[in-house]
């Protein structure tokens, strides 16, 4: 008995130790200075590192992007030949000529045209091609060398190579012309009801590849065992691609959408290497960007490019303020981190 009754004051404090670990019952102790201090000393070592990492890397994208933004906003306001100190200034004047334009509002036009055409030409396009690139075929490391090579090749070759090919007396008309599809031939490029179908295909050819390396990565990591298990049930191989695959695709795909769709916005290269700052006009492919290099730096008139500059940024930054908070949400929601708990 005695034994025992000298046992009960220790079994009773472990158990009271236990208590306090598990949360139970009993307060935690307050943390003592030394560890306030430890943990304060922490989080200033880990803003640190995080200053130091992302430091470099905020310079470059605020003396690259934010300054010649705000420095192509302020030009904006002036009229300026790109020389000098811009003195004369005129407020608003250039962006109420740019929204009074008509050809800007035709370039415009085209752009969203070909935001519109490249999502549902290159979309349709790039996923059947995953997807039959996806299955066990012979030469299929072949066929994706081959569809990537295209988005790998500078604007200015292909630009170049095209322009020529698709000539009046270029090679596609000679071509049909030895096939007796004489019928067939056209102005390919000077034409304003076939142009912008004309580049549409050289863009199509030249940027579908990186969307099907897309698809297949993002086919790669849907797992076999929901296949096998809807071939089981009885799906059909249609059935289990818009059942399966294409769902678990979202997410890619909506980011394809999202750059396709600033790249559609900020086309220049093409058009002007194909057609040029005059014909582009004429022929319905002109674009915002080639409309702001043909009345700001051609036409010596720097602080309207400026302004036509900073009206296209803002169109790009609500496209993609839009799609973000609309799209783009349901994949985002995710991964950001340090939310409410």
């Amino acid at each position: 008995m005695s034994d025992s009754s000298a046992n009960e004051p220790l079994a009773v404090e472990n158990s009271r130790s236990q208590l306090t670990v598990a949360g139970v019952g009993v307060q935690p102790t307050p943390a003592t200075g030394r560890t306030r201090r430890a943990r304060r000393g922490t989080s200033w070592r880990e803003r640190l590192e995080i200053a130091v990492l992302s430091g470099p890397a905020i310079l470059m994208f605020v003396g690259f992007v934010i300054f010649p933004v705000v420095l192509a906003a302020y030009y904006g306001f002036f009229k300026w030949k790109g020389y000098g100190k811009p003195t004369d200034f005129i407020g608003l004047q250039n962006y109420k000529t740019i929204l009074t334009d008509p050809e800007f509002h035709a370039a415009l036009q085209h752009n969203l045209t070909i935001v519109v055409l490249s999502l549902l030409l290159q979309g349709p396009i790039a996923i059947g091609l995953a997807l039959l690139l996806n299955r066990k075929m012979r030469g299929r490391s072949l066929i994706r060398v081959l569809i990537f090579v295209p988005y790998v090749v500078s604007e200015v070759i292909v630009g170049t190579g095209w322009s020529l090919m698709l000539q009046s007396n270029g090679a596609v008309n000679d071509v049909l012309g030895k096939l007796g599809l004489d019928s067939l031939q056209q102005d390919w490029l000077s034409d304003p009801s076939i142009a912008i179908w004309s580049l549409m295909v050289i863009i199509s050819w030249k940027y579908i590849g990186f969307a099907v390396i897309l698809f297949m990565a993002a086919l790669q990591n849907i797992p076999e065992e929901l296949y096998e298990a809807a071939s089981i049930d009885g799906a059909s191989y249609w059935q289990i691609q818009r059942r399966i695959t294409v769902p678990l695709l979202g997410p890619t795909l909506r980011i394809w959408a999202f750059l396709s769709v600033i790249g559609s916005l900020q086309l220049f290269d093409l058009v002007y290497i194909i057609w040029g700052q005059y014909v582009a006009g004429t022929a319905g492919v002109s674009t915002m960007a080639t409309y702001m290099v043909q009345y700001g730096r051609n036409a010596g008139n720097f602080g309207y490019g400026s302004a036509v500059a900073v009206v296209l940024f803002l169109i790009s930054l609500i496209i993609a303020l839009i799609y973000q908070r609309f799209v783009l949400r349901r994949d985002t929601a995710g991964a950001i981190t340090g939310g409410t708990k």
